[in-house]
């Protein structure tokens, strides 16, 4: 299965999106920490839209009780990583991945970044650019693990109804 993992997610839209592109995904999506926004609030149903009662969503206290729970593989998406997202191959893991993704402004803590040195990956851009969106890089890394997966579990053929 493949988890999206936001730790501390501060915009309500941006959090809306990535429960749609969780929806989409098959993915589960994991909410870390303090979050800086109501999870009922009116921008986030807005973003979600009525994706919301497909979601798998898991609430975690803090950083610990997500480790305490959470076992597999995982990936920490960072500025700060000499790895790509697109270099790795996501195809021969057979257990669990966990796509973790910091809060906007502030992104990972220092101290998961130290922990975890081996599994950050970054995402290629311009040397003036700091980030990209939130949401667009969840969904730009998470569909890169589904397509070296074939796309498993996903549908391949249009199935919009008229």
């Amino acid at each position: 299965m493949i988890n999206i993992v936001l730790y501390e997610p501060e915009i309500p839209q941006n959090t809306g999106n990535i429960m749609r592109t969780a929806v989409a995904a098959g993915a589960r999506l994991h909410l870390v920490g303090e979050l800086g926004f109501i999870l009922d609030s009116k921008k986030v149903k807005r973003s979600v839209m009525d994706y919301e009662s497909s979601l798998d969503l898991k609430r975690h206290v803090d950083w610990d009780d997500f480790v305490d729970q959470e076992k597999g593989q995982y990936f920490f998406l960072s500025r700060f990583a000499s790895k790509t997202y697109s270099d790795f191959d996501y195809q021969s893991i057979e257990e669990d991945i966990y796509l973790i993704f910091g809060g906007e402004s502030q992104g990972l803590p220092q101290e998961i970044k130290d922990a975890y040195q081996d599994e950050l990956l970054r995402i290629p851009m311009v040397e003036n650019a700091r980030s990209m969106n939130l949401s667009n890089t969840v969904a730009l890394v998470t569909y890169e693990v589904l397509r070296q997966k074939d796309f498993l579990g996903l549908s391949k053929i249009n199935q919009a109804q008229d």
